[in-house]
C-alpha cells in the first residue's frame, strides 16, 4: 500500500532552522508533484510548497526565501529546508503526492517555534 512518511520535526528556536523528509512508498514516486502543506491550530491547511516531476518548484509568499522544497527520486524522498523560522510558521507539516486523480497523504510532523 501507499505510505508517505514525514520526519524531522520538532522544537525550534525563532530564527532557526529545520529540515523535513517524507519518504514515499508504494507509488512510481518519480511521476507524482510533490506537495508541503501544514494547518495550525484553528486554520485551515495551506499549501507551502510543491515540485513537480520534472523539479519545477513553487512556494507560497509566506515562505518565499525562506523555505526549499526538493526531491531525490533515487530515495523516493522530497525535502522541506525551513530556514529563518518564525512562530507563525508553527503548524503540523503534511506532505501530499499527486497524480490526476490520485492523491496521498503523510501522517503529518509537528514543527513549533518558539523561544
Amino acid at each position: 500500500q501507499v505510505q508517505l512518511v514525514e520526519s524531522g520535526g520538532g522544537l525550534v528556536q525563532p530564527g532557526g532552522s529545520l529540515r523535513l523528509s517524507c519518504a514515499a512508498s508504494g507509488i512510481i514516486f518519480s511521476i507524482y508533484t510533490m506537495e508541503w502543506y501544514r494547518q495550525a491550530p484553528g486554520k485551515t491547511r495551506e499549501l507551502v510548497a510543491s515540485i513537480s516531476s520534472g523539479g519545477g518548484t513553487n512556494a507560497a509568499d509566506a515562505v518565499k526565501g525562506r523555505f526549499t522544497i526538493s526531491r531525490d527520486d533515487a530515495k523516493n524522498t522530497v525535502y522541506l529546508q525551513m530556514n529563518s523560522l518564525k512562530p507563525a510558521d508553527t503548524a503540523v507539516y503534511y506532505c501530499k503526492a499527486r497524480y490526476f486523480n490520485y492523491n496521498y497523504w503523510g501522517q503529518g510532523t509537528q514543527v513549533t517555534v518558539s523561544s
